[in-house]
């Protein structure tokens, strides 16, 4: 088990928009030297390298253009948005076991251009799960979250005004962010109401950015942390999972349970490797690329019991300072940026140093999560 054997000590990203003219190679090596800058550690220290199957650039090309010098780890993880966390904990994991010292995790991604986009892509001859879903309708991934949505809200009771707490947390979080792509920007509960159709009961409000930028994340044995530049951030915990019920992905509806999600199996390894549980929480990154996924995740990691996932965020629950449980403080891939989950990662981080724009008082544990519904990846950071 890694329990504090691994520091995140540097961090670094570049800055969001819809349209970077630079390369995903230039904005992937800008984010790593700007963590590596942060951790005060020379690219020729990093032998460790950890990132998406998605990242369109090489371990080589990355290593040839930061500088490193010989690389001894290398690994990738698959599933989209459910790897972010994953990339960290085969990095942290690399650390403990001798395989590396210095160890960068990230994720460059652009998604200005349409014709990058998945569904864009897709052969005229599907081979894969897509050929259940796509030719009966169901071409992106919102309109595979709406159905789950729908199961919900008919299972549960649950309400449109329940859903907007999390559109409406989030972008509160983000307009105390600088570095947020909806700064700026505030979001009324009558605007949300009022929104188009994505895909229903799904509006405008309740999805994800689409944005260019990168970012990366530096990792250390422990017990070399306390003599870099900032207060060590300890991988206390990760996991990944996926169970038996879900070989669909995010079509999973024939299953026994459409509403149990990957999150169940990842939850129970997560909590077994950790001296903390759901209660001890202080701040929460949850991988939100559709605001149904918050109230699914809660409750598959155990923060609620099953169905009373949109019932906890009322009365202000996720929302910083002082919510239940503040979750995505930088205004998450809703409303800061969708850099597949990655910038959860380095929020988390800020708030265990004291320094997000929507700092959590006494924030010592952070919870963080990548995609929902898919094989997935949890973390838990601590001081």
């Amino acid at each position: 088990m890694l329990k504090d054997r691994v520091a995140i000590a540097g961090i670094g990203q570049t800055e969001f928009a819809k349209g970077h003219p630079e390369s995903e190679l230039t904005l992937a090596c800008r984010a790593i030297v700007a963590a590596l800058d942060d951790a005060g550690i020379p690219a020729r220290e990093v032998d460790g390298l950890s990132s998406f199957t998605m990242e369109p650039n090489r371990e080589v090309e990355v290593a040839r253009n930061i500088g490193t010098g010989d690389v001894t780890f290398f690994s990738q993880i698959g599933y989209g948005g459910g790897a972010g966390c994953g990339t960290v904990l085969h990095a942290a994991m690399a650390v403990a076991t001798g395989q590396c010292r210095v160890a960068v995790a990230w994720r460059a991604r652009k998604r200005a251009d349409k014709a990058s986009r998945m569904w864009a892509q897709s052969p005229r001859v599907l081979t894969d799960d897509f050929q259940w879903s796509r030719p009966w309708g169901l071409l992106r991934p919102v309109d595979e979250i709406a159905m789950i949505a729908r199961r919900y809200f008919e299972e549960f009771g649950a309400t449109r005004e329940q859903l907007a707490n999390v559109a409406l947390a989030f972008r509160k979080h983000a307009n105390n962010n600088p570095a947020a792509m909806m700064h700026g920007r505030p979001l009324t509960l009558e605007q949300y109401l009022e929104a188009r159709w994505i895909s229903e009961p799904l509006c405008l409000y309740d999805n994800c950015l689409e944005t260019d930028g990168a970012l990366a994340v530096v990792l250390v044995a422990a017990d070399r942390a306390p003599d870099l530049p900032h207060r060590p951030v300890y991988v206390h915990a990760g996991a990944q999972g996926f169970s038996a019920d879900n070989y669909h992905m995010m079509i999973n509806y024939f299953g026994p349970d459409p509403l149990e999600g990957p999150s169940y199996a990842a939850a129970r390894q997560l909590w077994r490797g950790a001296d903390f549980g759901p209660a001890d929480v202080k701040v929460a990154q949850i991988y939100d690329a559709f605001s149904p996924l918050i109230p699914l995740s809660l409750e598959g990691y155990g923060f609620c019991e099953r169905g009373e996932g949109l019932a906890f965020t009322e009365g202000g629950a996720l929302e910083a300072p002082n919510g239940r449980l503040p979750t995505n403080t930088g205004g998450g891939g809703m409303s800061e940026a969708y850099v597949h989950g990655f910038n959860l990662i380095v929020e988390g981080v800020r708030q265990l140093r004291g320094t997000s724009t929507n700092q959590v008082p006494d924030a010592d544990t952070c919870f963080i999560t990548s995609g929902e519904g898919v094989p997935t990846s949890a973390l838990l950071l601590r001081n």
